[in-house]
This record gives structure tokens, sequence and C-alpha cells, in this order.
């Protein structure tokens, strides 16, 4: 059975391994192991409450409990930029204009921006390549939803996410060497792992602080603005699904989109509901293929989530086998939180 629950700190090696699995472009998930065990630590006192409410760093692993192994990980970040600057590039539209010689022209820019600073963020969402089937991807990204619904008082009205943008087999990015590396002077896969490390003064630093014309860009950097990484390509679905949309805004390095969405209008928060659950001991639970809940007890240090079949949600209850009983972590809760894990 597949799991989620908050990362822990023997969790260290799996998420070490999971980094080095990641590739270019997954900045929240750095190859520096002092820095994941920090970010583990950060998590921990997240989920226990031991830190200020816009502190909150959410990290939660996805584990397969026949193995023990953590396969995937997702993240939820409280609130971005507070502690160091966040920066997006803006798309906007500039107009030039002669009525005396007839001219009028239209030119895209991008123009550096921090709108964001304060609003939540969906991140780190990641899974290990021997887990890539089935529903383990959804169930990743879809916890962080439900942990959203039932404490929602620990985040911004608003949500974002900054996808992965578009680089090729080889870790190069279009974007980057049209525009970043002009003024870095050093390879995307570096000036990406600096980042990860929490070093962005790098970014006020050496990135331009003029607008830049879109035409000055290469053809090939024009055409990966605001379009995502081909691993990204299925969560960026799901979050469209979710209610989120393209907001303008795009990463300074890679140009991949970012997507926002008020925490209220997202599907998996307002539709989610709260049922109460019976434990049925002669119930031999199997996922369905397409008609899966997702199902999360309401507990913010033992948060838990699984996946159940649609047979076992009932009008006035959830049905639930001993295993999935154990597996969810259930003190003496009277209810769950379940939502479908896809929408008609």
């Amino acid at each position: 059975m597949m799991v989620i629950r908050p990362i822990h700190g023997h969790d260290l090696q799996a998420l070490v391994d999971l980094a080095e699995g990641a590739g270019v472009g997954v900045t929240t998930l750095p190859k520096n192991p002092p820095l994941l065990e920090q970010r583990i630590f950060n998590s921990v006192r997240s989920f226990r409450c031991s830190q200020p409410k816009e502190r909150g760093n959410y990290v939660f692993a996805l584990e397969d409990t026949e193995t023990g192994k953590v396969v995937g990980v997702s993240a939820i970040e409280a609130a971005i930029g507070l502690e160091q600057v966040w920066y997006n590039y803006r798309i906007s539209k500039v107009i030039h204009a002669s009525r005396e010689i007839g001219v009028h022209t239209s030119n895209d820019m991008l123009v550096i921006s921090n709108d964001l600073t304060g609003v939540s963020e969906l991140c780190t969402l990641f899974l290990d390549a021997s887990a890539r089937s089935g529903n383990n991807g959804r169930l990743l990204s879809k916890c962080r939803l439900l942990f959203l619904a039932e404490f929602k008082e620990y985040f911004s009205e608003k949500v974002i996410a900054e996808m992965r943008g578009y680089s090729d087999e080889n870790g190069i990015s279009p974007f980057w060497e049209s525009l970043g590396k002009k003024f870095f002077q050093m390879e995307f896969s570096l000036a990406d792992y600096q980042v990860g490390l929490g070093n962005k003064e790098l970014v006020a630093e050496l990135m331009p602080k003029y607008p830049i014309y879109l035409f000055s860009l290469t053809k090939e950097a024009r055409a990966v603005i605001g379009k995502t990484h081909d691993n990204t390509r299925p969560a960026l679905e799901m979050l469209k699904k979710e209610g989120f949309h393209f907001n303008q805004l795009i990463d300074i390095f890679d140009g991949g989109p970012v997507v926002e969405s008020f925490v209220e209008d997202v599907r998996g928060v307002s539709e989610s509901v709260l049922l109460p659950y019976r434990v049925d001991t002669n119930y031999d639970a199997e996922i369905g293929a397409r008609d899966d809940w997702v199902v999360s007890n309401r507990r913010m240090e033992h948060f838990r989530t699984i996946l159940v079949s649609k047979d076992q949600i009932h009008a006035d209850h959830i049905r639930l086998s001993s295993e999935q009983f154990d597996a969810l972590n259930i003190d003496d809760q009277a209810e769950l939180r379940a939502v479908p894990l896809r929408y008609i």
C-alpha cells in the first residue's frame, strides 16, 4: 500500500537518493545532503507547530508500506519570499505608437516581479522513476490539497505552483542560454544548484534590472517561455483540473510557468468532504483503476493519506479495511476528509 506521511529524520538517505534522480530544474530538491537534512528538520518542526506559521514548510513522503521505501516527495511552503526575496518575470505588453507616422506596434517584455511575496506554494513534487505508474503521482499531488483544506489557517489565501521549465535531454535550457547565461556567466545546472542552496542574492546581484523585450531573445528561447519540462506536463495538467491557471509569471531561470489559484477555489479543497468511517474486518480492499478517492486523517503532526476505491465511499460513511485503518493512523477522530482522485 502507498501511504503519504510527513517526512522524518530517518528519511534523509531516501531524500538524497530522490534528489540524485531529480536532474536539473527541480530547484527545491538540491543534491546537497546537509541542506536536505535542514529541510527535513524544518518540516518536522512545521508539522509539530514549533515555529511561526509563516515559516511553515511541510514535506510529505510517499512510502511503499510493503518495502518501507520512500519513493516520492511533495511539499507546501506556507509563505514564500519572506526570508529571501522571491523573483519572477512577468510577461507584460507595451505599445509603441505614433499617429504622425502611422506606426502602432505591440511588443511583449519580461519585467522582474516580486508579486508573489507571502503567498503559499505547492512545490518539490518528485516521484522515483520506479514508481511512476498507477496513481502515485496524483496521490502525491492531491494529498497537499487535503492538507490545505484541513489547515487553511496556516496558509495564504492564494496558492501557487512554479512549474519546472523546459530543458532538453542534456539539461540545456534554451531560455537560460538566451538570457540568464549572458549575465551569470555560468551553466544553467550550476545557477539552478546555487538557488537550490538558498543563494538567491545571486539573482539580485546578477539579473538585469531593466525589462527584456522578447524579440531580443532567440527563437528557441521564445518558444519555451511558459512551457514545462516533459516530465512536468502531467503535474501541470492535474493542477489545471484543480482550477489553477497561468498568471503571466515565469521562472527567471528556465522560463517555466507559474500557475495560481485562491485556496478556496481549488477543487481538491472546496469539493473535499468530511465523513465518519467504519472498519470492516472482512473487507478486502482493492484499489480501483479509475474510480479512486483520496482519504486523509485530520491530524497535523501525524497526517496520513491513502487511496480507497469508489465503492468504499458511501453517503454517510467511509468503509475501511483493517489495513487501511492502521495506515491512516486514526486516533479518536470521528471523521476523515475525502475527495475524488479525478473529476467528472
